[in-house]
C-alpha cells in the first residue's frame, strides 16, 4: 500500500501543505556466502535503491512497524537488532503536490527468512548485496546504512 489510508485522511483535511510523519529505515543483514549481505529495494516511483523504508502507523511501534515494512515490501521476516540512527529528511514533495517531512528512525535488522521480491508494488526489485558491490545510494540512504553498519551501542543523532 503506497499511501497508507490515515495519510489520505490528512490529506482530505490539509490537501497539500506539509504533513510531518514518523518514518522507519530498516537495513537488514545477513551472513552471505563472501561476508554480510544487505537487503536493498528499488523504488518503482525513483528507480533508487534503498533500504527498506516506510511509514509508521498510529500506535504502532516503530520497530514493529519496520518489520512490517521490510515483509511487505520485500517478503523477508527480519528481527530488529537496534536503533542506529534519528534524523529528520528534506522536505519531500510529491508528483501530485504532497508535501511532508519525515522523523525517521533507521534499525538494523537480522534476517530471519524468506527470499527477497518485490511483493508490494511500491519496488520493482529486491536483493542481497555484498557490502562490497552496494549500488549507488543517495547521501541519506547511504548515511543511513553506515549508520547500521557502525559497531557503536548507542543511536546516532544529528547535533545542527
Amino acid at each position: 500500500m503506497p499511501t497508507p489510508d490515515f495519510v489520505l485522511a490528512l490529506r482530505e483535511q490539509i490537501g497539500h501543505h506539509p504533513l510531518w510523519l514518523p518514518g522507519v529505515t530498516a537495513v537488514v543483514l545477513r551472513d552471505g556466502p563472501r561476508g554480510p549481505q544487505v537487503l536493498l529495494v528499488r523504488r518503482a516511483d525513483s528507480g533508487a535503491w534503498t533500504p527498506v523504508t516506510g511509514i509508521v502507523d498510529p500506535g504502532e511501534e516503530p520497530a514493529v512497524a519496520a518489520a512490517r515494512e521490510v515483509l511487505e515490501e520485500a517478503g523477508v521476516v527480519a528481527e530488529a537488532e537496534r536503533l542506529a540512527s534519528v534524523s529528520v529528511t528534506d522536505t519531500v514533495t510529491y508528483a501530485n503536490g504532497d508535501v511532508s517531512r519525515y522523523l525517521d528512525l533507521t534499525f538494523r535488522f537480522r534476517y530471519v527468512a524468506g527470499e527477497p521480491h518485490p511483493a508490494d508494488g511500491e519496488n520493482t526489485a529486491a536483493a542481497w548485496f555484498d557490502l562490497g558491490d552496494i549500488p549507488a545510494l543517495s547521501a541519506d540512504m547511504d548515511a543511513r546504512l553506515q549508520s547500521a553498519l557502525a559497531d557503536e551501542a548507542a543511536a546516532r543523532f544529528a547535533r545542527r
